[in-house]
């Protein structure tokens, strides 16, 4: 059965699309934690939607599942093949198929990488808003089907806002294309919003139209030092009632991991000198040349007035810019350079961040003994990145830290994911943050359509109902 499934997808693919023994390299079972425990034998490399729904109508006919993998730079470990699945990659998909700066659209294949799409949209004087850490490696299929974040969700929302249509193929290779640029189509169910976010358990995004907006004339950006939670919140709503929509960032670092960026992380240098509770950077995006800087520079007068800041520093120049942003994209890299530790993506109100740092330090270290805590995110759209470990040798006790963070995420109604999905690495805690009823009308959705449960299998939830979440 299994020769003539390969020679069915072999006379589909072509020589260059399936590939197996030798040909499948670590690549294709290797993400940022590190390399699988299966080795696929089978991957296949489509290059068109057409060749995508043939070699799903042949693996439905079949029965055989698979799992889809766009740049394999997710956190959750969704991507990674499980025993007797074959790896469907985008690669061959990345092409951008058509831009249009006065409607403010670009479509692309879902395979095309997200700094690529920044930088076609840079060509014609716009921008696609959306920015990861991973721009140069993640693709757009998989920052739809996790409705990936970013950086300036507080000015221009997730993927999910900034996606007009959308095509992708279904279980059985049937083609749903809803790849339209109306901002406004009010025709029955916006069936692309199934898609967003459902991590290729309900189908295979092929191709998007995307919003661009133009690019802002101006960008200013500060950073900061606060010695209070209290004068963060309120820095924050001074600077968005000071600058509007053109308030594009305001990320803020707990002292821990600011003194971790600092000394783990090379080519790092202070804006602001350590010794303070929290680091604020905040960034405007604006289109008057002439009063912008003057603008911001007056919030942030205002606000070292108020004693809101303790400590400023404006740039000057897009180098500087650049700078700031190095520290705070460093984030990232000194969290993992934690390892062992446990790494959370969470969202929560603004009040409950401000106790976040006590709270769970006393349940963690009541529990386990002593424990360091890093944190830090995109505090305007309540978004917080943490991570938890031991001081203990030997390895980190990783169960318990996510029960009792998770547990506490649950208890004062938070996201256990953010922006990073739930892949298989959250799936035991998807009940923390949805209730039964939820759970129960995303399995029917999935049964309605992916009967055969071939998409992406175990991924978010299992299909058995009584099966932990």
């Amino acid at each position: 059965m299994q020769t003539q499934l390969l020679d069915a997808l072999q006379g589909i693919l072509g020589d260059k699309g399936l590939l197996t023994g030798v040909d499948v390299h670590a690549g294709y079972y290797t993400d940022p934690r590190g390399t699988g425990d299966v080795r696929p034998e089978v991957v296949l490399r489509p290059d068109s939607t057409k060749q995508m729904s043939q070699i799903m109508a042949v693996c439905h006919a079949a029965s055989q599942p698979v799992v889809v993998q766009g740049g394999l730079t997710g956190l959750v470990v969704g991507a990674l093949p499980q025993h007797g699945e074959y790896v469907i990659t985008l690669e061959r998909m990345n092409q951008i198929e058509a831009i249009d700066p006065k409607a403010g659209t670009i479509t692309v294949q879902a395979g095309t990488p997200l700094q690529v799409v920044q930088e076609a949209a840079d060509a014609v004087d716009m921008v696609y808003p959306l920015d990861l850490g991973a721009r140069g490696s993640c693709t757009i299929g998989g920052n739809l089907s996790t409705n990936a974040g970013g950086n300036r969700v507080i000015r221009y929302g997730m993927t999910r806002d900034l996606t007009l249509g959308l095509e992708a193929v279904l279980a059985d290779g049937t083609i749903v294309n809803s790849l339209n640029g109306f901002i406004k189509n009010n025709t029955g169910y916006d069936l692309k919003q199934m898609f967003i976010g459902s991590e290729g358990t309900l189908g295979l995004i092929t191709r998007a139209t995307l919003r661009l907006y133009p690019k802002p004339k101006t960008q200013v950006v500060a950073f900061c030092a606060s010695d209070s939670f209290d004068a963060v919140t309120e820095l924050m709503t001074h600077m968005r009632s000071g600058l509007g929509s053109d308030l594009s960032a305001f990320e803020v670092i707990w002292s821990k991991t600011y003194d971790a960026i600092l000394s783990d992380v090379a080519g790092i240098k202070a804006p602001v000198p350590a010794g303070h509770a929290f680091y604020v950077l905040i960034e405007m995006m604006g289109s008057d040349l002439a009063t912008d800087t003057e603008k911001f520079e007056t919030c942030l007068g205002q606000a070292l007035e108020q004693d809101l800041i303790a400590d400023a520093v404006l740039s000057r120049s897009g180098t500087e810019i650049d700078a700031f942003w190095s520290v705070r994209d460093g984030m990232a890299q000194a969290m993992g350079k934690q390892q062992p530790a446990v790494g959370f993506d969470i969202s929560l109100s603004i009040p409950d961040m401000k106790t976040i740092e006590q709270e769970l330090l006393h349940r963690l270290q009541s529990a386990l003994g002593e424990v360091r805590l890093y944190i830090g995110g995109h505090l305007a759209d309540g978004n917080l990145h943490l991570v938890a470990k031991t001081t203990a040798d030997g390895p980190q006790p990783q169960e318990q830290i996510k029960d009792i963070v998770y547990g506490y995420v649950g208890e004062i109604g938070g996201s256990i994911s953010a922006e990073h999905g739930i892949g298989t690495l959250k799936r035991a805690y998807l009940g923390q943050s949805r209730n039964a009823a939820e759970l129960a009308l995303m399995r029917t959705l999935k049964q309605a359509m992916d009967p055969k449960n071939l998409l992406n299998p175990g991924r978010v939830f299992s299909m058995q109902a009584n099966h932990s979440e």
